[in-house]
């Protein structure tokens, strides 16, 4: 009962600050991209927290707990590292373009209709894949909680999230993300330490989980391999580290969930900084969970599915004032990731596929009931399609790294990529992933380098020199670039500037001291006995 009154009570507080901050929403700008006025604060809790949800703490963990720990890790340095060349090399740029949608962005870069639609059609399909994977994580989470069907907690998270979003739009979902952030950030550094107390200790509790008879090489660089394991060999498992690395660090940098944030940031300073936070925390919150899930199994190797890792923790092993921050913060997690999710769905279908010029109150109220409308859309799908949270996650990430990915970036740098090159990337990388993923669904067992992911992404880049040879460039595409690549005016503001230069030198420190955190309390009790 107590973490059932814990969790809904933190969904009260989110809905109550949507009907508030909904009263401050006047125009389109407020409720898209909450008037280009948000802080680095608000801008790094959006980001962490829309991207880590109950993929990471319920299908990342369970995989850590079946085996794989220190083979996210791996995947994580890639990751981790696209916050800073996403920011840097792209969100920047488009944060410049002032367009309400990324969709709009790709449309207005190269005066296409059909680009845009592209775009947006894509961000529809791929985000309802991963909302609907985040959904199902929340509600299994929700239904193990309450004690009651799936299908009521289903409608009960669907009505939380669906509600504060509906009413505030951007300006909701950067306050609750930013809240939801800091109860998940707070959740993981004081569960985490208490389970590896429970297990024994340190080190004691990384030398018993290391020796487990049902689980060896758990906390191996490649995790466990093998006839009976997920991965094949210890090269082939580092080799799908690595590429799935790649594709979640071209995940962050460029994908509507993560740049987006950056269209609400108050200056480029602003982004900049909140890209490298993002990825400080990001690199912390993982070595503190993924170690801490794979220590849950020298308590209990049989929790099944595994995916419930982390909520049986928080009912078994922590105390239940802690019990119930983790499983509220678990919560966050799912709910952060739903509200930011169905407000591109709502954006893109408002915005991307309907081009007719409205005044700002006919404009907010089409958005509104678009996003009505998807969230209507999500649930049934969700209610029907099996839960499948890691995997789906994955499927949907990897369909914008190969579609937008090559796009993306070469929107900024190449002056020879026009609409033609760009229309073709963008299908072609979408349906490349998909075409890998039905493969695999037939039987067909595909190596590690021929990964739907790299299949999509050499599709994409084809269709990008081809097509660009094929069309021409137009004089609109030439200007557009110019005025993207012209330095902002209060860019070189003496004071922002000052602030800005210390963040390399945060990001560095931050470098070394988990270094030294993962060299005493994992290498030292491992490899130096």
């Amino acid at each position: 009962m107590v973490y059932a009154i814990g969790v809904l009570f933190s969904f009260l507080v989110y809905i109550v600050i949507g009907i508030f901050l909904s009263k401050k929403i006047s125009n389109v700008e407020d409720y898209f991209v909450s008037g280009r006025n948000a802080s680095t604060l608000l801008i790094t809790g959006s980001l962490v927290a829309s991207f880590l949800s109950t993929v990471s703490f319920m299908g990342e963990a369970g995989f850590s707990y079946e085996g794989y720990p220190i083979l996210l890790l791996i995947l994580t340095i890639f990751n981790g590292s696209g916050y800073i060349l996403g920011v840097v090399l792209f969100g920047r740029y488009l944060r410049r373009s002032e367009s309400l949608t990324v969709p709009e962005y790709f449309g207005r870069r190269f005066n296409s209709t059909k680009v845009r639609r592209a775009a947006g059609i894509t961000t529809i399909i791929g985000i309802a894949a991963y909302l609907v994977a985040v959904t199902q994580g929340g509600a299994l989470l929700l239904s193990s909680i309450l004690d009651v069907p799936y299908t009521v907690a289903l409608v009960i998270m669907w009505i939380a999230y669906t509600s504060f979003t509906f009413l505030s739009g951007a300006k909701g979902v950067l306050v609750n993300d930013t809240l939801m952030f800091i109860i998940f950030l707070v959740a993981v550094f004081v569960a985490v330490p208490y389970i590896i107390y429970a297990s024994g200790g340190w080190p004691e509790a990384l030398i018993n989980t290391s020796t487990l008879n049902s689980r060896p090489d758990i906390l191996s660089w490649h995790g466990l391999t093998g006839k009976n394991a997920s991965m094949g060999t210890p090269m082939e498992a580092l080799g799908w580290a690595i590429i799935m690395g790649l594709v979640w660090g071209t995940v962050v940098s460029v994908s509507p969930w993560q740049t987006s944030r950056y269209l609400m940031a108050k200056n480029e300073h602003v982004a900049i900084r909140s890209g490298v936070f993002a990825m400080i925390a990001l690199l912390f919150i993982y070595l503190f969970l993924h170690i801490g899930m794979a220590a849950v199994s020298s308590i209990n190797p049989d929790i099944n599915p595994t995916e419930q890792v982390f909520i049986w923790s928080a009912i078994n092993i922590l105390p239940t004032s802690i019990g119930v921050l983790a499983l509220t913060g678990i919560m966050a997690a799912a709910l952060s990731s739903c509200s930011t999710f169905l407000q591109l769905i709502g954006n893109s279908v408002a915005h991307d596929l309907s081009f007719k010029k409205k005044s700002d109150k006919s404009a907010l109220k089409f958005s509104r009931l678009s996003m009505i409308g998807a969230s209507i859309v999500i649930f049934i799908i969700t209610l029907w399609q099996p839960p499948a949270i890691m995997w789906v996650g994955y499927f949907a990430a990897t369909l914008f790294a190969a579609s937008w990915g090559p796009v993306a970036f070469t929107s900024i740098y190449s002056k020879r990529i026009n609409s033609e090159g760009a229309f073709w990337s963008i299908v072609m990388g979408f349906l490349g992933v998909i075409a890998g993923e039905l493969i695999q669904k037939v039987g067909v067992s595909l190596p590690v380098y021929l990964n739907p992911a790299i299949i999509g992404v050499v599709l994409s880049i084809i269709s990008l020199v081809v097509g660009s040879r094929l069309g021409t460039v137009t004089e609109k595409e030439v200007l557009f670039r110019k005025e993207l690549l012209k330095r902002p005016e209060d860019f070189d503001n003496e004071k922002d500037m000052s602030i800005t230069k210390r963040y390399p030198k945060i990001l560095i420190g931050s470098g070394v001291t988990l270094i030294i955190i993962t060299f005493v309390f994992y290498y030292l009790p491992l490899y130096m006995e």
